[in-house]
């Protein structure tokens, strides 16, 4: 039993072949998939996925590397306002100083922003950081969160992981573990408490190693578990049981409609 904490689904690349897609996942044993909207105009396909499918779910925030207006944020704060069932989280929001196209105080106040709005509706965040790892943990220490969230596609140093972990967030894992190369990201997800990992793709972007060039897909979290459990001392069996306990008490109106459907 999988969670995809992380997949854009609602990119053409799924929406466009979406039956041959679900029964992919459904296949994979993939019991969840959480789908982060980027800008205002996802909303409405986002959340009609997450309506349509019982394994889909739904995050409503605006990226960083997208250009927002305040209409947006109002439209976005509308729509927390009348929480629909499927909704588990605010994301993708985050900051970004390796794409600067978007003015750094825009992306200072659309965060923040949406920061108070995680606060003010009890939801966890999916974090987007990327050259940020510093200022991103000042801002979330000031935050101060009650549902705390991911730290999303983490790539950062082990120390820096730590930082995030103290403050009670979680670090995602997803395909950069399959790079030889990426030593650093690998030997920290290795030592990292298992406490405090969830599983994504980012599907279709982070292509696994050897398949570069082609779309990542969310089945591909098979693969990624299975590189997680080839770095980690833990037995596969501990390694599942913890990152799904984990997910399931981060994103806890996951958790609350899993047992709905159990009774």
């Amino acid at each position: 039993m999988f969670i995809d904490t992380h997949c854009h689904f609602d990119f053409p690349l799924f929406t466009n072949h979406l039956d041959e897609s679900i029964n992919y996942i459904r296949q994979a044993n993939i019991t969840g998939l959480i789908i982060p909207a980027v800008a205002a105009h996802h909303f409405d396909t986002v959340l009609q996925l997450a309506n349509h499918y019982n394994e889909i779910y739904a995050a409503l925030g605006l990226h960083p590397i997208y250009s927002h207006t305040e209409a947006d944020l109002e439209q976005l704060r509308n729509r927390l306002s009348h929480l629909p069932q499927k909704v588990v989280a605010i994301g993708e929001i985050g900051l970004d100083k390796y794409n600067l196209t978007i003015d750094w105080q825009q992306q200072l106040f659309f965060f923040r922003s949406q920061l108070m709005l995680a606060k003010q509706f009890d939801l966890p965040v999916l974090i987007h950081s990327r050259k940020t790892h510093d200022i991103m943990y000042h801002e979330l220490h000031q935050a101060d969160l009650p549902c705390r969230g991911v730290i999303h596609g983490f790539s950062g140093s082990y120390q820096q992981a730590m930082q995030f972990i103290k403050l009670g967030y979680s670090i995602g894992v997803g395909g950069v573990i399959s790079y030889d190369r990426a030593n650093k990201t690998r030997n920290t997800i290795a030592n990292l408490p298992l406490a405090s990992l969830v599983l994504e793709t980012d599907a279709p972007d982070m292509p696994l190693s050897g398949k570069q060039g082609q779309a990542n897909r969310p089945e591909n979290i098979v693969e990624i578990f299975k590189i997680l459990t080839e770095l980690r001392s833990e037995s596969p069996e501990q390694i599942l049981n913890t990152i799904l306990t984990n997910t399931l008490t981060l994103f806890s109106r996951i958790n609350r409609m899993t047992t709905l459907c159990k009774k």
